[in-house]
């Protein structure tokens, strides 16, 4: 009924194609991992007062929700997450990267989690060298994955919470891979004005994100990423293109374009100075 497995004349039974790429735990696109992190217990604590966070405009977990210092459910995020978001990344390392601006050498990837996103940068173009920033325990994982993927020779940890930790540069280009939609518009502007600091001449920041249509309920694929946010972080959100602008030319950057993604619902922003 579900299409999981087939079955042949003699009564044996086999995996149908989705099943052996996404439910075979070898596989480089298994999605058990990212059940385990969205079905967390501190995931789903988040849905219980729903209307009470509708209610409020925010998590009704403690602090900042997960986006707390340090909190622990970000190891669970890089070890389970990491196959998930692969196919996105090697589509942006593969064709994104190289049709805004061609190779990069010198690569920050903040927030870095599971890596993957500054490994497959690593992967396809040869002179990128890539700092990962990150809490410790995090970067352990992302560090796992580089010598994996087999680019641990290039590949650096940066310890530290991205909003205050400094990042050295000149980076000819800054990953922000699934960040800013943890934080209020001000934060965000404070971060992208010290990520700018970091930029060398003719840098640009790759971000990458669930970006919801103007109307803020469509597509489908995205736009239910706010509740998300609402549910989990203190002033999370789902942000559209032109909030997006609106951020980045407060924080001195000249323009940000988007960049469709053929496998995943995100969004790509290129933007320079």
């Amino acid at each position: 009924m579900f299409g999981f497995l087939t079955k042949n004349e003699d009564g044996q039974y086999g995996l149908t194609m989705d099943s052996s790429v996404f439910l075979v735990r070898k596989s480089p696109a298994y999605l058990g991992g990212a059940a385990g992190f969205l079905l967390k217990d501190e995931m789903l604590r988040s849905f219980e007062d729903l209307p009470v966070a509708v209610r409020t405009g925010g998590t009704v977990l403690p602090g900042e929700g997960t986006v707390s210092y340090d909190n622990p459910v970000w190891v669970e995020f890089a070890h389970g997450m990491a196959n998930m978001m692969f196919p996105a990344a090697q589509e942006i390392a593969r064709r994104v990267i190289p049709s805004t601006g061609g190779s990069p050498t010198n690569v920050l990837d903040i927030a870095a989690g599971h890596g993957i996103y500054g490994i497959s940068v690593a992967q396809h173009h040869a002179e990128a060298r890539v700092t990962a920033c990150d809490w410790a325990p995090v970067l352990a994982v992302a560090e796992q994955n580089a010598m994996r993927f087999g680019v641990a020779d290039r590949f650096r940890k940066l310890v530290g919470d991205a909003m205050k930790v400094d990042f050295g540069g000149p980076y000819d280009m800054v990953l922000v891979p699934n960040f800013f939609h943890h934080f209020d518009k001000e934060t965000n502007i404070r971060l992208m004005r010290k990520i700018r600091e970091s930029l060398a001449p003719g840098g640009r920041v790759i971000t990458v994100e669930f970006v919801p249509n103007e109307d803020r309920i469509s597509p489908a694929s995205t736009a239910p990423f706010a509740l998300v946010m609402l549910a989990s972080t203190r002033n999370g959100d789902a942000c559209t293109l032109s909030e997006y602008r609106q951020m980045f030319v407060a924080a001195g950057y000249s323009s940000t374009n988007p960049v469709a993604l053929e496998m995943s619902p995100e969004t790509v922003l290129v933007s320079r100075v």
